[in-house]
């Protein structure tokens, strides 16, 4: 597989293993609940701040970074030299990765500035066999002062889309809704009967009688324009028994092609395969009967005809949408209908949604609305001006967007945190800032590579492959002298096999310990020290 290489590419590739683990420092929090959260920061620090937490939990990663346009914008600069953005997006591709679920996906919305470069580094990030999809979107109408360019007029974006895992299929097929289909324009008279007693007659007359009229030509004088709108009403009405031909072709051809032939020789007669093993296929003059309640689908909760989604989105409105969320973002701000298509297919209600480049909070303004927990970082001021006041908007119940569309009257809530201190020096000391939950949650993801989801207030972390990890920090046993139970003494070994016993191998982390080699081999527990043995993954 080829590799993209660019000026400092090997710094970019470090970047991520030596960023250091910083503490977030909540600032607010707003409404009932506190799982989500909002980030105000560098997303590479935040990044890997959250990596201890909350890796392998995320199901869907929506991104918008800077596309690189070479302009400069109200909120962002968009003009990097191109080896700054591919070394700017490596380390945080990289981080995202680890946060992401195996079931899980990532999108990255660019334009053609740099949409091909991203599709080759996340191929080396990803694995080219975890490529999911380029989805292709149209953004505006071709006129005004861009449309005089050079240049073909651009109306595209474009979603790289990724797997963790491809296997796990992370990509739900999600149908829109269409307009009827002309090609429907049989109905059956007699459904009822068995199926080598049907008879049919075209939809228009059928229509037309319903409506009333003797024929289809004084319904057609009478109605106008509005008689195709009352043939896709009846449609709608008896889906069940409209209906139309389609060619039959490939491996059910082949199999069918005794009745296909004698279908064709016999017109106008419903026929059946001797022993078929699919329900409801239908034969007549050669061809089969597809009927029309196949084809609809369930939207906003209402019933229509509807059409598969494709890689091509054309049917997303981008215009007008300034005044969703009360925000005005020129030059960046994506429809709420874009994103809320995105988590349709890429998650369930529940699922962890995160976007590392916030702008105008777009992401977890829909993510909140479709029931979703989220975690959205930015680092500029517009988290202030923008975002926090855009959630609250939503917590509070706002009805722009798709508000309406998914009956949102408002709900839950969120945490504003900044960036803190470092967790540990350039020594490996441990800050004094950190607290036992936090410490201990940086141990449990180091051994066992999972995110620290658990409650931590007690010295056994858990039980991972057979072996259960214990920290004793921070006077977690309470007044066991020496050093508050932070030393393994026979002391504080008793208490901890009394209190929380396990049979199995122990891997125990404390400040030393008084025990010598035989007791730790005898005991089946490997000591490590804090902080010389507490190490990042």
């Amino acid at each position: 597989m080829p590799f993209l290489d660019w000026v400092n590419k090997n710094q970019a590739q470090q970047a991520s293993r030596e960023v250091p683990y910083h503490l977030l420092k909540q600032e607010a929090v707003y409404g009932d609940n506190a799982e989500n959260l909002l980030i105000q920061g560098d997303n590479l620090l935040a990044l890997k701040a959250l990596i201890p937490f909350y890796a392998g939990r995320v199901k869907c990663i929506f991104i918008d970074p800077p596309y690189n346009t070479q302009s400069a914008f109200d909120h962002y600069d968009d003009k990097l030299e191109h080896s700054q953005w591919l070394s700017m997006m490596y380390p945080r591709l990289v981080l995202l990765r680890e946060l992401l679920a195996e079931d899980g996906s990532i999108w990255v919305i660019l334009d053609d500035s740099e949409m091909q470069y991203c599709k080759v580094l996340m191929d080396e990030i990803f694995g080219r066999s975890n490529y999911c999809n380029i989805v292709t979107t149209t953004t505006n109408d071709p006129s005004g002062f861009k449309a005089t360019g050079a240049t073909i007029f651009s109306t595209a974006n474009h979603l790289l889309i990724y797997a963790k895992d491809k296997r796990t299929k992370p990509i739900k097929k999600t149908w829109i809704p269409k307009g009827y289909d002309s090609g429907y324009n049989k109905v059956l008279a007699n459904k009822a009967l068995p199926y080598d007693q049907w008879t049919w007659t075209n939809i228009q007359d059928a229509t037309a009688i319903e409506l009333g009229f003797t024929d289809t030509k004084k319904a057609k004088k009478e109605l106008a324009e509005t008689f195709e709108d009352e043939i896709a009403e009846f449609a709608l009405r008896h889906a069940d028994r409209v209906f139309q031909l389609v060619a039959i072709g490939g491996g059910a051809a082949i199999k069918r092609k005794a009745t296909i032939e004698k279908s064709r020789s016999i017109r106008d007669k419903v026929l059946v395969h001797p022993d078929d093993d699919v329900d409801d296929f239908y034969m007549a003059n050669g061809r089969q009967l597809v009927f029309y309640d196949k084809r609809l689908i369930e939207v906003d909760h209402q019933i229509v005809p509807g059409e598969l989604v494709t890689d091509v989105w054309t049917d997303i409105a981008w215009n007008g949408i300034g005044p969703e969320g009360a925000v005005d973002f020129k030059n960046g701000k994506k429809p709420e209908e874009l994103i809320k298509r995105v988590l349709e297919m890429a998650t369930n209600v529940g699922d962890l949604v995160l976007d590392s480049f916030l702008g105008s909070g777009t992401t977890v303004a829909v993510a909140h609305k479709m029931q979703r927990h989220h975690i959205g970082i930015e680092m500029g001021e517009q988290i202030l001006s923008h975002c926090i006041p855009r959630l609250r908007g939503v917590v509070e119940g706002e009805q722009s967007g798709i508000s309406r569309v998914v009956s949102w009257q408002g709900g839950g809530g969120f945490r504003f945190c900044t960036l803190g201190e470092t967790a540990f020096d350039e020594h490996g000391r441990i800050n004094q800032a950190v607290r036992f939950s936090t410490l201990a949650a940086y141990v449990w993801h180091f051994e066992t590579g999972e995110p620290g989801q658990q409650t931590f207030d007690q010295p056994l972390l858990g039980i991972h492959n057979d072996t259960a990890y214990y920290l004793l920090y921070n006077g977690i046993l309470g007044d066991r002298r020496p050093a508050s139970g932070n030393v393994l003494t026979h002391a504080v070994l008793q208490a901890v096999n009394e209190i929380f016993p396990h049979a199995g191998r122990k891997v125990i982390y404390g400040e030393t310990t008084r025990l010598g080699a035989a007791r730790l081999v005898a005991e089946n527990i490997t000591f490590k020290q804090i902080p010389y043995d507490v190490k990042m993954r």
